[in-house]
């Protein structure tokens, strides 16, 4: 089967963990598969990547080059990078189009394009993320545990973090970056397991290469923190989602339990899908999107 040409079976439109373990499958399939990558995953400061059985500890980076070398070891499996940037359905298909102004056919299409954190406005925050800034417990908790830690979050998102946190350490702080956002039930449950709030504005994180020492605030106080939890705005690191009409009411893409979005012959995987953003989860959602994918054009051509 020629590679020269621009028409693929599939392309996947993402090629990080979710998009690697689906053109995998696909591969094993011996289907003509495309992925385009613009080569900026979202954990590309994070360290080192946890709970992921056999690859515990490894950086992102070496987990996410051990896959793309295992994928490419399937002729029929092809990579750029590139950014698409249109997708537009056609008679037998799509058209994509990239940023290189470069158009490619494809009967089906997978989007497993991971989503962009949006930073607050805090110098030093952006610096310090996935490093000693962190989001799950579960990902990046351990490493950190029993240690003095600071939950920057308000209402129900600081309270469920102040809940599962104590399985970590009990040496909790809410900073609630402003007034505080609790019912009364909440608030008695913070004080009984001995969590203070603090209101005031942060200012500015004070690290040194990303991994924090202290906290500033607008009164000119500064506490001592090495460790934050925080959950970031996000966007979807790629708008043609959005273009299609894709996403849900959370900003995620739309899937049913096959992956399967919306519109017939696009599926979706990953991060643009979920809140629940572990490597395992991504690397399991992107195995189902290709079995999915090749079950239904086996059904098809039958």
């Amino acid at each position: 089967m020629s590679m020269k040409d621009n028409h693929f079976e599939v392309i996947i439109i993402g090629g990080s963990y979710s998009g690697l373990s689906a053109a995998m499958a696909l591969g094993r399939a011996s289907r003509k598969v495309l992925i385009i990558d613009s080569g900026k995953p979202c954990n590309r400061q994070t360290p080192h990547s946890h709970n992921f059985i056999t690859h515990d500890g490894e950086t992102p980076a070496a987990i996410a080059q051990k896959a793309k070398d295992q994928v490419l070891k399937y002729p029929t499996v092809q990579f750029v990078n590139d950014k698409a940037i249109d997708v537009i359905s056609t008679e037998n298909g799509f058209t994509i189009t990239t940023e290189s102004n470069i158009t490619y056919q494809s009967q089906k299409i997978l989007f497993a394009t991971g989503v962009y954190d949006i930073m607050p406005d805090i110098d030093g925050f952006a610096e310090s993320w996935g490093i000693s800034v962190i989001h799950c417990p579960y990902c990046h908790g351990y490493e950190v545990k029993g240690q003095k830690t600071a939950i920057l979050a308000n209402g129900d998102v600081a309270y469920h973090y102040a809940m599962l946190l104590q399985q970590w350490t009990k040496n909790l702080t809410i900073l609630t970056n402003g007034k505080a956002d609790f019912n009364d039930e909440q608030l008695a449950k913070l004080e009984s397991n001995a969590i203070p709030i603090i209101e005031s504005t942060v200012t500015q994180l004070i690290h040194k290469q990303g991994q924090l020492e202290s906290i500033e605030f607008n009164d000119e106080i500064t506490h001592d923190f090495p460790v934050i939890y925080s959950r970031t705005a996000f966007k979807q690191h790629c708008d043609i989602a959005e273009k299609l009409n894709l996403l849900d009411e959370n900003g995620y893409i739309a899937i049913d339990e096959m992956q399967k979005t919306n519109i017939e012959g696009i599926y979706a995987s990953g991060d643009c899908t979920t809140p629940l953003r572990t490597v395992a989860v991504t690397v399991a959602s992107g195995t189902k999107a290709g079995a999915a994918i090749n079950n239904d054009m086996a059904a098809e051509a039958f």
